[in-house]
């Protein structure tokens, strides 16, 4: 198979959706991979680096998307990169279709293929490859969010842990999944008074079992969100609904009721944002203020940390783009049904039941699809 990886044009988006070590992996079993020049700098990896694993250099994006049979990237494809796109063309990157229904009519009528890293599951019930960047996200919240939290960025001035004498930031995590564990891990670390809200029991014995006193952790539910806020310096969104629309936990009216310069961090503004006043932001322009109330909701925000993501994502996604590349998605699919829990545009037909709630279309079962 031929396998293309365009450079990521999306704003200060410096991940690659292939490191030199997949291309080795996907050319030592005989595929071709095609690198857009310079695709992988912002990553640390330059050219030569692709050159030695066996790949070829290409000057175009054009060129990656007219020769390529599957098109491998980080983040969603942009609309100059949709239009490139081809009938019986696979793509394999993060989507996150629900709240882009742009997107999702322009790769509907590309007739192109399209797995989304973020739908693919594992035997756990997990998402294998929403997984590391939901690591590096959660471990990048508390930081950009004590950045944010500072008085020059428009935050109430509170350092997280405190000094001898004064008290810790107060931290409220939405969510205890794999976002809200390592923003609450991290967050504890600078010595935040950090509180995990979640609707699973089950998780909230996990977490008081394996991290004891390090924070706490409360049953959410909208009266408590709203205590808890009322007190908070920040507040960090990680709720994740495979596939679906974020819901909206916090409401512009509650922004009345907390701490002017108290800090919203928003980690899943890729699905839609779990805050009603959230907006995409980038890494150029990362916080503005709502009534009083300062909000982070960079789109990418593992892009900040490229060369970790992008190994971190390439450890990931290499098992599944190589199975892609030896067997073609259908069988692939046929084989793993994890892969095919992925399997989100097909042929002009939407996949993904919970995109076609979130955006009334209809849509046709995956192992249907596979079977024809």
């Amino acid at each position: 198979m031929k396998i293309g990886c365009p450079k990521e044009i999306k704003p200060q988006e410096f991940r690659v959706g292939m490191t030199p070590n997949a291309a080795q992996e996907a050319v030592a079993r005989g595929h071709e991979v095609i690198i857009e020049t310079g695709a992988g700098l912002g990553s640390g990896f330059d050219n030569d680096a692709y050159v030695a694993a066996g790949a070829r250099i290409v000057d175009t994006a054009e060129e990656v998307f007219a020769t390529a049979d599957m098109i491998v990237k980080v983040k969603e494809p942009q609309a100059v990169e949709r239009k490139m796109l081809r009938e019986g063309q696979l793509l394999f990157t993060y989507l996150h279709l629900a709240p882009d229904p742009e997107q999702t009519h322009d790769l509907l009528a590309s007739g192109c293929t399209a797995i989304a890293y973020e739908t693919v599951t594992d035997s756990n019930g997990g998402l294998p490859l929403l997984a590391p960047m939901s690591e590096v996200a959660g471990r990048l919240a508390p930081q950009v969010g004590s950045w944010t939290l500072q008085k020059a960025n428009g935050g109430r001035g509170v350092l997280m842990g405190g000094v001898p004498g004064v008290g810790p930031a107060k931290v409220v995590v939405i969510g205890g999944g794999v976002v809200g564990t390592h923003a609450a891990q991290v967050a504890a670390g600078m010595g935040a008074d950090v509180t995990v809200l979640d609707r699973s029991l089950p998780r909230l014995r996990y977490l008081d079992d394996v991290f004891g006193g390090r924070f706490k952790n409360q049953y959410s539910t909208a009266g408590a969100t709203a205590e808890l806020i009322q007190s908070a310096d920040m507040v960090i969104g990680a709720v994740l609904i495979p596939g679906a629309a974020a819901p909206k936990l916090i409401t512009r009216e509650q922004l009345s009721t907390m701490k002017p310069g108290a800090v919203l961090v928003d980690v899943a503004i890729d699905q839609g944002g779990c805050f009603e006043t959230s907006k995409a932001t980038t890494h150029a322009d990362p916080i503005y203020e709502v009534d009083g109330i300062m909000h982070y909701c960079v789109a990418n925000m593992p892009g900040a940390v490229a060369r970790t993501s992008t190994i971190a994502l390439g450890n990931a996604t290499m098992p599944f783009m190589l199975a892609l590349a030896e067997k073609g998605w259908k069988q692939a699919c046929q084989d793993d049904p994890h892969l095919l829990a992925g399997l989100n545009v097909h042929a002009g037909q939407l996949t993904y039941y919970a995109v076609g709630k979130a955006l009334g279309i209809d849509v046709v079962s995956p192992a249907m699809v596979v079977k024809a």
